[in-house]
């Protein structure tokens, strides 16, 4: 697609300040987020006769159909200059706006993304589900794609990836990497999942489990000998594997929680916080890896043991949210403002900080 001037010159802006999303909102200028923070920009404001005009612009005569028959959609557009981008339109007082994401034109490395080692991994599984969770814009595309990257890079296999959108599109180098983007080349995860079974795969990407169908299907496959990534819009590990039950019937949860005990290998939970010079934002992470504890706490219902097998795993690199986040306040990269808020137990974190400091302060 090429991409008109007016809108070419706003996605250049937001690459050279390097902004992490771009918001069109009729009204005010396009506004750009920089280091966590919506910044307006100096452009002049927007009418809603141009939002409509700029959305328009970056759909297709296909995405326009679903947009206007869903009133939202989710897709992805590439300039040869500028690289890809994601767009979430949307209609606010009948009138469609947008959000953008400029997405990545390189996998960084591991240590550049700051994820834990363990994450290499689940990559080398040769089967089992490995759930990736964070709210919206925490990262999980970005992680999803580095274990890609790193499959492609080690193994001799088939790998398919079903994405709201593609945002990084790779290329093979060991493995065959078949890259599908809902509404542009298949109609529905669930069904792409059923046809992608068809297809010889080892390795199967999801970019969201988002319905019972798309998660029903990734569990069989999980269990059948396929290596399933998958992300999720759930903060943790608990309310991960809650979340997934939650989706079925309630008859049919008992049947899901055997599923999961048997086939999930792991859960990386990630927020990204806004660094303590407000430059950038940092990633903290949160991570389970299956053992027997874990797969019998789930097997026996007993979800909220799970946090147990975290605390008692630290050996092995499992840690939660809160001992991440106790880690980069240490280290001075985070605040304690931003350590308390971005806890699950604010008022625990509170209490670690406090130790911690007492202990730092005690005579040697």
């Amino acid at each position: 697609m090429v991409v008109s001037g007016e809108i070419q010159r706003i996605l250049a802006a937001a690459r050279q300040e390097n902004a992490s999303d771009i918001h069109i909102v009729a009204g005010l200028p396009p506004l750009f987020r920089i280091g966590g923070e919506i910044m307006l920009t100096n452009m002049p404001p927007l009418t809603r006769e141009d939002t409509k005009r700029l959305c328009y612009d970056l759909l297709n005569e296909e995405q326009v159909k679903v947009f206007e028959r869903e009133w939202q959609i989710c897709c992805s557009v590439f300039d040869d200059k500028l690289g890809r981008f994601r767009i979430s339109v949307y209609y606010r007082v009948s009138n469609p706006e947008m959000a953008i994401r400029p997405v990545m034109d390189h996998i960084k490395t591991r240590a550049e993304l700051r994820l834990p080692e363990q994450l290499e991994d689940f990559t080398r599984l040769s089967s089992g589900l490995v759930l990736i969770t964070g709210p919206t814009g925490t990262g999980k595309t970005t992680t999803m794609n580095y274990m890609i990257d790193l499959i492609n890079s080690e193994r001799r296999c088939k790998i398919i990836a079903i994405e709201d959108p593609v945002e990084y599109v790779h290329r093979p180098k060991k493995a065959i990497i078949i890259q599908q983007e809902l509404y542009t080349d298949v109609k529905s995860f669930g069904s792409a999942l059923i046809h992608v079974l068809r297809q010889d795969p080892d390795v199967i990407c999801i970019g969201e489990m988002r319905d019972m169908d798309t998660t029903a299907t990734a569990l069989v496959a999980a269990e059948t000998g396929h290596l399933v990534i998958a992300t999720c819009h759930t903060p943790n590990t608990l309310q991960t594997v809650e979340r997934i039950v939650s989706i079925f019937p309630e008859n049919q949860q008992p049947q899901i929680f055997a599923q999961l005990a048997s086939s999930l290998q792991g859960v990386i939970a990630q927020r990204l916080i806004p660094s303590a010079d407000r430059k950038c934002r940092i990633i903290a992470t949160e991570l389970l890896i299956m053992n027997h504890a874990a797969r019998r706490h789930i097997r026996d219902h007993e979800l909220h043991l799970l946090i147990n097998v975290i605390q008692m795993g630290r050996k092995t690199g499992m840690h939660l949210m809160e001992d991440s986040l106790l880690e980069l306040y240490e280290a001075g990269e985070i605040t304690y403002d931003s350590a308390v808020n971005y806890s699950h137990d604010p008022g625990e974190m509170r209490k670690r900080i406090h130790n911690q400091t007492e202990r730092h302060n005690e005579p040697s």
